[in-house]
């Protein structure tokens, strides 16, 4: 191992590698030499002096044991995405979010399942928290009380192992949540907290008084303000106030104590030995904590990323970060790493702002604003990957800010106000049937639930025997804006049958207070029955969107490394995308609206594509008289 190390980190280096033969600690300590210096930086930068020295030696000693244990199988897979790092980039990637329990009951049926997902084209299966929660209300599982139990409904560590393995024999990469900035009330670390522990005690934000409180509270920005209002609680045990941002059941970690870090890189670790791929990085955003601040996207936030992403390359390189930050464009671009932390801190993002302009094009259909604000986010790092998406298991919040709204003619909050009424389906001519959720009075914000059939109006259509291939057409050409932005897109589950907002979301126990059940319904396999009958709407949307994937794999030019440059639109119910790849450019055109609309030729060629052809068609581009490619309403083309 190299000099220039500290001995004491070489020294921890070798206790836990003493079990295994030379030429793994030489894999180890070459690792360990590439990596040390994003490490050592990382964890310098938020924690100096004797404790970052006291963590580093730590850190280490916890990557060479997890390295020393790690199967063989996934030692290969390490080796394997070591040569090919740019393999969560590749146009094959196809995810697919659920929750397990709602689509195929527990750990063991995910595995009777697989063939289901490898006909799709899945490559990525992300499944919702299904480490064990505490009872009772639980957000959904994001209260978890044990990082290393799977919940006993779903099975246990075993299964969770056996359908990794499963799942990696065929090409699909497991994903699962890490909570990051809050555990259950009832986790031993709050259970020792509670009962006196003061090493415990510090892993939390703990208040005598409300004075504290009261003065962070200022600056802070409320999640739930229905049924979770203020970000702190008081709790008898404790005799004290405890950051709570989300509910009061949930205490937010203190990541200024390098114990905290230390604690969940072992799980971490503990988890990828698991099998475990790819982490999503759940509530990233608002670890660190700042007075006069909203606590949220605060630098020291992409440091530890950076420390724990330097660990996993150290002890098993095959997994990769994911960045739940649901933050404006301006801090958005930093998850995936900007300046110092470039590409040194998540390897993947989610791009909300996608999600939100496919919602807002199709409502108002007029792609002027997505374009304007599209162009205007900031490049990533080549070596990282947007998630993107049409929906998720959350709501949507129409993060439209002003500047970009008044660039393209509207007011912000007007249209933040016409798009929650157009979802909820109280606008005049529209067939959306989303729920409102977490309305605040205040601000007139008002947030929506609903699967992505019943806001495109597919529910409305089967209700009315009318409109349903309209509405088909406007489900498949969202996901065709996602799977051709380049990075992973994801399918939230029951998307892929066209499936519409369960009826009963709020029978069962715990749902009743949370309309976002309405669009996370369970896959019946009646329902998915149908797919054998090609004139189903559930065959129709779910062939549709095994071709989209398809075609996508076949094309270099969706490589995520390859950026998406938005053109501005020649006519306003097209959005135009070019991706410049070396074999030569594709444009990705969509017709945001019910009506035929055109395309110039004279555009296509000064990018370089006459004579281009359709790839999901096949066909070759006809253009008309009148020098134009016209789309059909709701269509898209991918040109090449």
């Amino acid at each position: 191992m190299s000099a220039t190390l500290p001995p004491e980190v070489r020294a921890a280096a070798d206790a836990g590698l003493a079990s295994i033969d030379a030429a793994r600690r030489e894999l180890f300590g070459l690792r360990l030499e590439r990596w040390w210096p994003d490490l050592r930086d990382g964890v310098e930068a938020i924690y100096p002096g004797e404790a970052g020295r006291v963590l580093l030696v730590d850190l280490v000693g916890a990557a060479a044991r997890a390295y020393a244990v790690r199967d063989p199988d996934l030692h290969r897979l390490d080796q394997e995405r070591t040569l090919a790092p740019d393999w969560f980039q590749q146009p094959r990637m196809l995810g697919y979010a659920a929750y397990t329990e709602r689509f195929a009951g527990d750990l063991r049926g995910v595995r009777e399942s697989v063939d289901y997902l490898r006909d799709l084209g899945v490559t990525y299966l992300h499944l919702m928290p299904l480490l064990r929660p505490r009872d009772g209300d639980n957000d959904g599982g994001y209260a978890v009380a044990d990082y290393r139990t799977v919940r006993p409904d779903l099975g246990t560590m075993d299964d969770l192992r056996a359908l990794a393995t499963d799942l990696r024999r065929v090409g699909i990469s497991l994903v699962l949540d890490l909570v990051l900035n809050h555990v259950a009330r009832e986790h031993e670390w709050a259970q020792r907290a509670r009962a006196g522990e003061q090493r415990y005690r510090e892993y939390f934000h703990l208040f005598p008084d409300r004075s504290v409180p009261d003065a962070y509270e200022r600056t802070l920005w409320e999640v739930f303000p229905d049924f979770a209002p203020g970000s702190f609680t008081w709790d008898d045990d404790i005799q004290g106030w405890v950051w709570t941002t989300f509910h009061a059941y949930q205490w937010d970690l203190d990541w200024s104590n390098p114990a905290v870090l230390a604690e969940l890189v072992d799980v971490v670790l503990f988890l990828a030995n698991q099998g475990v791929e790819v982490f999503r990085l759940d509530a990233i955003a608002f670890l660190w904590k700042r007075m006069g601040t909203s606590c949220q996207n605060q630098p020291e936030v992409h440091a530890i990323t950076q420390a724990m992403r330097a660990v996993a390359r150290i002890a098993c390189p095959a997994v990769v970060f994911k960045a739940e930050a649901i933050v404006g464009p301006a801090d958005l671009v930093q998850y995936l790493g900007t300046g110092a932390h470039h590409g040194k801190v998540s390897d993947l993002a989610y791009h909300n702002g996608l999600m939100v302009h496919v919602w807002s094009m199709l409502a108002s259909k007029d792609a002027t604003l997505a374009a304007h604000a599209l162009r205007a986010l900031p490049p990533i790092p080549s070596s990282t990957a947007w998630v993107t998406y049409v929906r998720c298991h959350d709501d949507i919040g129409w993060a439209i800010g002003d500047e970009d709204a008044a660039a393209a003619g509207l007011g912000g909050y007007l249209h933040r106000h016409f798009l929650s009424d157009w979802y909820a389906g109280s606008f005049p001519g529209s067939d959306a049937r989303g729920l409102v959720f977490q309305h605040n009075a205040a601000t007139g914000d008002r947030r929506i639930s609903g699967t992505a059939a019943s806001l495109v109006g597919l529910e409305t259509a089967r209700a009315t025997g009318d409109g349903v291939d309209a509405a088909i057409d406007r489900l498949l050409l969202a996901h065709a804006v996602v799977l051709g932005w380049g990075g992973v897109p994801v399918l939230w589950s029951g998307d892929e049958l066209g499936l519409p907002n369960d009826p009963v979301w709020d029978q069962e126990d715990g749902h009743a207070d949370d309309n976002r059940w309405a669009h996370r319904p369970r896959l019946d396999p009646a329902v998915v029955a149908r797919l054998d009958d090609p004139s189903s709407i559930e065959a129709r949307v779910y062939g549709g969107l095994r071709h989209l994937a398809r075609v996508r794999a076949t094309l270099p030019h969706l490589h995520a490394a390859v950026a998406s440059e938005v053109l501005a639109p020649d006519d306003p119910g097209v959005l135009t995308i070019v991706r410049r790849h070396p074999l030569g450019p594709m444009v990705a055109a969509y017709n945001v609206t019910g009506d035929w609309r055109p395309f110039p030729g004279a555009r296509l060629r000064a990018i370089g594509l006459d004579g281009s052809r359709d790839a999901l068609t096949g066909t070759q581009t006809d253009l008309g008289a009148d020098d134009a490619l016209w789309l059909a309403p709701w269509r898209a083309v991918w040109l090449i």
